[in-house]
């Protein structure tokens, strides 16, 4: 686990003093950067040490082989691993005759720094060879949001004392040795060398190399070009190898003088695309990157970021560290998607190669909420990608006897992944979650154009598998049996709560759009009697109710369950998945992550207040928080039901999953569901924003410890700022034109805000609340402290 405080708390800065060989492989993780379509993870620039090498592009895999005990029917057959690609990091500098190693040597000092608004990492070290020659070295690297397969690195390094001769490596390199992926070793062969060189052209001062994996076909490129600046005279020369490209430069140095090479670098994949096609375009790319140079990178890097930050920028005023986190957070979250552009946003964006690089459910339920309010485009992309995907769901819905589309519960390219039953594959909810997204993209943006190329068929397929997967019993009422909800302690369970009521939505929706397209939903083989059996089924909806104890199930029969016992359940016991048998936490109420909870932030209409303060305060006395996507969520229900602090709680874990390692799993990649629920925690939780039935609403109240919070979110093409104090909240509109003007719900009253005048209102006294709820022995949040 990261110590508390590892990163000094910075507005706009990620800031790394001093260098813990320890903590390498999470520091990595932290220092990723992004765009979507190229990942690097924060290595050193010499390669070595490193926690875990790896450079990614997004939906570039290899198959590999799903072991089973027994096979059964249904189950798949390969999965899909996101690979370490070739890596153009690597700038190996040797002094005289000694490499820079920081093992080695006097390490006088090693900062590194994340910049959030210039988008760079930034390194500078002071270093003392073992013969005694001081030096210092400065690094600058990105991964451009402008140019999409561009990356660029700057490396400075300047003699101290005496005279030295430098010499500089610069590489590509393909097959890195890593450590052991899996333990199975069919798996473990299938990902060693990954890689097959099919060509390599060396330059004087850089070169390309193309790779094709073994199994999954996929071809990639990579290129580099360097331009070096030094004193005096200076070698460069290129070498080659099918799996290596290097490139050195020789010079001797003075002190006070700098030996200064920019190198860039451009990559390229396809699964159709011919070896020259693939060879011109990395080329081409490079070309780009070459015309704007260094700075000019530098600058489109700033210009870019200026204008995510000035509509997308949040602002605490109280909690220094939750404010650092917020931007690191919605940080991380732009580099996941900004330019995947059609393609898959993973768990980890591409910051680490967790989870195998796959996609789950939390893309469209964490991740799209916060890009749709804010980078819209990258929200209809991601949806793109899963429209692009629905001849394999059709497929494997067929191969599950249903009908309509069933998509994957894990997945890179779009088939099921999932070798695991119970808290995989039977999590169907998957599809509501992506009919949601949808719902949630169009009317947000009034993009009534995607619904018909996009979103409408999405809406329909999934629709038409939550008919034919539930069933109406002998009284009408309607039943979807034998599914996964979110919360996956609670395994193939019937009629669960969060499941049944994103599918009655995603029914309802499906509805809705073919009214609105009836020509579109005729092609689609719509027709009224479809129609009516979605609204019939989505009307009977059952939803279990404990009368006796007043509260919901989160699925049939849970409140009969036998409690667990949580005041024996050690704390390095946690978590449980990992120390106990599944079908131990199957048959008993304690549940991973916010289940029911979730469904009355998403689903919140369909509770009322009173329900919401008894199933909240029951369920969060059962909730271990196993998962990191759970504490975003009871952040949210926490402040709608009144408990503020608790609310700030559950805000501070979700914000700092990653900057102090929570789960302990960071060096694997950042948790991108996480980063992005702190952006939920903070709008719909502390500012409570709701977009139920086509209208956005607010609710804010903050904790005592917050004194001020700010937000922006795009609605129908007007920017709303949202300015929120404990006692008032201020609605002002941007970019509409003087005659714009909003109708937003502010606790429950009709407030228009014009962008003529901002508009302030008070914030009326809060309800009566009930006792503050419990969480299982240990399982507190941590509390958030005043900050200086």
């Amino acid at each position: 686990m990261i110590r508390e405080r590892a990163y000094p708390v910075d507005p706009w800065h990620i800031r790394e003093t001093r260098l813990d060989l320890d903590l390498l492989a999470q520091s990595e993780s932290v220092f990723a950067l992004g765009n979507g379509h190229i990942g690097i993870r924060g290595n050193l620039d010499e390669g070595e040490p490193h926690g875990l090498p790896g450079t990614y592009l997004n939906s570039f895999y290899e198959l590999r082989p799903l072991p089973y005990a027994e096979a059964g029917y249904g189950f798949p057959e390969s999965g899909q691993t996101m690979i370490n690609v070739t890596n153009a990091k690597l700038m190996r500098l040797l002094v005289d005759d000694e490499p820079f190693d920081v093992r080695y040597g006097e390490l006088r000092s090693h900062e590194r720094i994340l910049d959030l608004r210039a988008g760079t990492l930034e390194r500078t070290v002071e270093w003392v060879s073992p013969s005694g020659q001081a030096i210092r070295v400065r690094t600058v690297r990105l991964v451009s949001f402008t140019q999409r397969a561009v990356v660029a690195f700057l490396y400075e390094v300047e003699p101290l004392d005496a005279s030295c001769r430098l010499i500089l490596q610069s590489e590509l390199v393909a097959n890195e040795q890593l450590p052991p992926m899996s333990k199975d070793p069919r798996v473990a062969a299938v990902l060693d060398h990954p890689l097959q060189s099919e060509e390599i052209l060396e330059q004087r001062a850089g070169g390309l190399m193309v790779h094709r994996t073994k199994a999954s076909d996929l071809r990639m490129a990579a290129a580099m070009e360097h331009f070096v600046e030094a004193p005096g005279k200076h070698e460069v020369t290129t070498e080659g190898h099918p799996d290596w490209l290097r490139t050195t430069v020789a010079a001797k140095v003075g002190p006070g003088q700098k030996l200064r090479v920019v190198k860039l670098a451009a990559y390229g994949w396809s699964g159709s695309r011919s070896l020259p096609a693939l060879r011109d375009q990395v080329g081409a790319a490079l070309a780009s990157a070459r015309l704007d140079g260094w700075e000019g990178l530098l600058e489109a890097q700033r210009e870019y970021l200026d204008a995510f930050w000035d509509h997308s920028d949040v602002k605490v005023e109280g909690d220094q560290e939750v404010q650092q986190a917020v931007r690191f957070g919605l940080f991380h979250t732009l580099q996941a998607g900004a330019r995947a552009e059609k393609r898959p946003i993973g768990s980890k964006g591409l910051s680490g190669p967790g989870y195998d690089g796959h996609t789950f459910w939390d893309a469209e339920t964490f991740v799209l909420p916060a890009l749709t309010y804010t980078q819209p485009a990258a929200a209809a992309d991601v949806l793109r990608w899963r429209h692009s995907t629905l001849d394999l769901a059709r497929e494997r819905a067929q191969t599950l006897g249903l009908q309509g589309a069933a998509f994957p519960w894990r997945t890179i390219r779009g088939q099921e992944c999932s070798a695991y039953w119970p808290a995989g594959t039977a999590g169907f909810h998957i599809g509501a979650d992506i009919a949601d997204a949808v719902r949630r993209y169009v009317q947000a943006t009034g993009d009534y154009d995607f619904e018909r190329e996009v979103g409408l068929e999405l809406l329909v397929e999934t629709a038409r598998l939550w008919r034919s997967l539930g069933h109406h019993d002998r009284h009408g009422r309607f039943h979807i049996d034998g599914v996964t909800g979110p919360d996956e302690y609670t395994a193939v369970v019937d009629d669960n709560i969060y499941t049944n009521l994103m599918a009655q939505q995603n029914m309802f929706s499906a509805v809705e759009a073919a009214k609105r397209h009836p020509d579109l939903a005729r092609q689609l083989s719509v027709d009224d009697e479809e129609m009516a059996s979605w609204r019939d089924a989505a009307a009977a909806m059952h939803i279990p109710y404990d009368r006796e104890l007043q509260v919901h199930q989160q699925s049939e029969g849970f409140t009969r369950l036998q409690e667990w016992d949580f005041e024996n359940t050690p704390p390095e016991a946690y978590p449980l998945l990992l120390n106990y048998p599944y079908f131990d936490l199957y048959r008993k109420q304690v549940v991973k992550q916010a289940d029911l909870v979730m469904a009355m932030y998403l689903r919140g209409d369909a509770f009322t207040p009173e329900e919401k303060q008894r199933n909240f305060a029951y369920y969060d006395a059962r909730t271990v928080r196993d998962s990191s996507l759970s504490a975003c969520i009871q952040a949210v229900v926490a402040a709608e039901t009144g408990h503020l602090e608790l609310a700030h709680d559950y805000l501070g874990e979700a914000a700092l999953m990653d900057l102090h390692d929570l789960h302990q799993n960071s060096r694997d990649g950042v948790h991108v569901a996480s980063l992005a629920g702190t952006w939920i925690s903070l709008v719909a939780g502390l500012g409570g924003m709701r977009d139920f039935n086509g209208q956005l609403t607010f609710a804010p109240r903050l904790p005592s410890r917050i004194n001020n919070l700010e937000f922006s979110l795009l609605w129908r093409g007007l920017r709303l700022r949202v300015s929120v104090t404990a006692d008032e909240v201020t609605y002002s509109l941007r970019n509409g034109g003087g005659a714009a003007r909003l109708v937003i719900h502010h606790h429950g009253k009709d407030v228009e805000v014009t962008q003529v005048k901002p508009v302030t209102v008070p914030i009326p006294p809060a309800g009566p609340v009930g006792p503050p709820p419990t969480q299982p022995a240990g399982r507190a949040p941590v509390r958030r402290a005043p900050q200086d």
